[in-house]
């Protein structure tokens, strides 16, 4: 390289770059802590590297996003470090060229394998590609090339230093010199027409950055389909990104479905992280621990209260005590019509009579024994009995009420029975009405634990009609609640029941999330 050659890079700006760091808030703790190398950012601590990756991903992108994209004036901010893509020649015998850099200028992302720094930073695109681990997220405008009648300004001639952004190790000669060509970058390699959403992706469609875009999300998206394990993370960022994509989309071509499926595509990303939020438990600031649920998918919640409301109108018997009770056995049947019981399902549920109750439920049909009454609560796990409920058994003329499957069946059984013998529900010796509106107000929560879909309390016609007690008995089995700490705090108005669940309840509960 020639010393002008030289000079006229030293003139040029150099390249950006800024790092996201994870590291330790400290020993004995699983607290990390998020730093940016830029001044104006403050440092986060947040409770778990999960989490702490996340904040940092997020951290990027947020800068990344804000700048207006890489300069074509700038060159390799890796060069100040003297890295071995810019050794000198007499630091490297072996090579006679002092620069290997060439290509257009672009805006480069790199990572370690143990998710611990981020570093974004301008480059030329042979650098990027020459660094393992190197993302291009975006490139400089080619600026328009000179005509060659095109008269000088001033005392400089128009040479490629002055004229074109260029990163070569060669100097520009009389004959037969060109620029170093740029690589073609993933977008240039792209065949169009490409498809997102079931939609082809127009050749003309102007912007060129959001066709690439679009393109590179429907890639990206039939990609995440082949994952083995789901990322909610990955996939709501996915969605989030589709979202911005089609808003843009449908300004640049007035096509309104455009602009729903991109407000389709938020609403996913949206439900996305709420479904990691709940099976994680790490709240949406990433910093408060949100309650880690025995049932983790909204779904199963809204399918304990349909077997609740199904059990309180189709109970065979009157009474708290056998609502119970076919409660339980729905869910532990309620698939195939038939299951495995054994004595102590029965017997630890509090009941007052449990074998003249199983005897009224084996009389009036509901309930089919192998055997007799006494076989069935004597019997144990090596050797349960096996019953059987006509109206839960699927036919042709009568599919299953329920539209769970077994997997979600026996979720739903385990739920149940762990919190009917909770330890100070048996410690209190609560009786079965008691359990029973346990089970009842554990499915009718906010996310906090308020009573109530959105903390403003149950209505007291639906608790008596689904535990088939009248208001005075309701106010007993309120009370031997709050002894066994069931309940934090209860107070009855003239329609409502409000209220707080216990802290250590908040597993077992199923909150309304609308």
């Amino acid at each position: 390289m020639t010393r002008a050659a030289e000079g006229g890079l030293e003139e040029r700006v150099l390249g950006r770059r800024w790092t996201v760091r994870l590291d330790a808030a400290g020993r004995g703790s699983a607290a990390v802590r998020v730093s940016c190398s830029r001044p104006s950012c403050a440092e986060r601590r947040l409770p778990s590297a999960a989490a702490g990756r996340a904040a940092a991903v997020d951290h990027l992108k947020a800068h990344l996003r804000a700048l207006a994209g890489p300069r074509a004036e700038a060159y390799c901010a890796c060069r100040a470090e003297d890295c071995h893509t810019h050794l000198r020649p007499e630091g490297r015998q072996a090579r006679a060229e002092a620069w290997r850099c060439g290509g257009t200028v672009v805006l480069a992302v790199v990572t370690d394998r143990e998710g611990r720094w981020w570093q974004a930073l301008e480059c030329c695109s042979r650098c990027a590609a020459a660094t393992p681990g190197a993302k291009v997220v975006a490139t400089a405008p080619a600026p328009a090339a000179p005509s060659a009648a095109a008269p000088a300004t001033g005392d400089r001639p128009p040479t490629a230093l002055t004229t074109t952004p260029r990163f070569s190790d060669l100097s520009p000669s009389a004959k037969g010199s060109r620029d170093v060509p740029a690589p073609r970058g993933a977008a240039a390699q792209r065949r169009f027409p490409g498809k997102i959403a079931q939609r082809t992706i127009p050749r003309t469609l102007r912007p060129v950055e959001l066709r690439d875009e679009l393109a590179e999300l429907g890639d990206l998206f039939r990609a995440y389909l082949q994952r083995p394990e789901p990322d909610l993370l990955l996939l709501a960022d996915l969605h989030a990104r589709k979202a911005r994509a089609f808003a843009s989309w449908a300004d640049a071509t007035g096509d309104t479905g455009l602009r729903l499926e991109g407000q389709r595509a938020e609403q996913a990303a949206a439900a996305a992280r709420l479904q990691h939020q709940q099976r994680t438990g790490i709240g949406p600031d990433g910093k408060q621990p949100s309650v880690v649920r025995l049932l983790t998918a909204p779904a199963h919640w809204e399918h304990v209260r349909s077997v609740l409301a199904y059990v309180a109108e189709h109970a065979p018997l009157p009474g708290p005590e056998a609502r119970l009770l076919t409660l339980m056995l729905t869910l532990r049947i309620a698939h195939s019509g038939t299951g495995n019981l054994v004595g102590q399902d029965i017997t630890g549920l509090g009941l007052t009579d449990p074998e003249g109750l199983v005897e009224k439920l084996a009389s009036c049909g509901w309930l089919v024994l192998p055997g007799t009454v006494e076989g069935l609560l004597a019997s144990r796990p090596e050797n349960p009995a096996h019953l059987t409920v006509p109206s839960l058994t699927p036919r042709e003329d009568a599919p299953s009420p329920f539209e769970f499957g077994k997997k979600t069946r026996s979720k739903l059984s385990s739920w149940a029975q762990k919190a009917v013998a909770d330890k100070k529900l048996r410690k209190t010796k609560a009786t079965a009405p008691v359990r029973l509106l346990a089970l009842t107000l554990a499915a009718q929560t906010s996310t906090a634990g308020d009573l109530g879909p959105g903390g403003e309390g149950i209505a007291l016609e639906t608790l008596t009609t689904w535990c088939a007690v009248g208001p005075d008995g309701l106010q007993q089995m309120v009370d031997g609640l709050l002894a066994a700490e069931w309940l934090a705090e209860a107070d009855f108005t003239d329609t409502r029941l409000t209220g707080r669940l216990a802290e250590r309840v908040l597993p077992l509960t199923c909150p309304h999330t609308r």
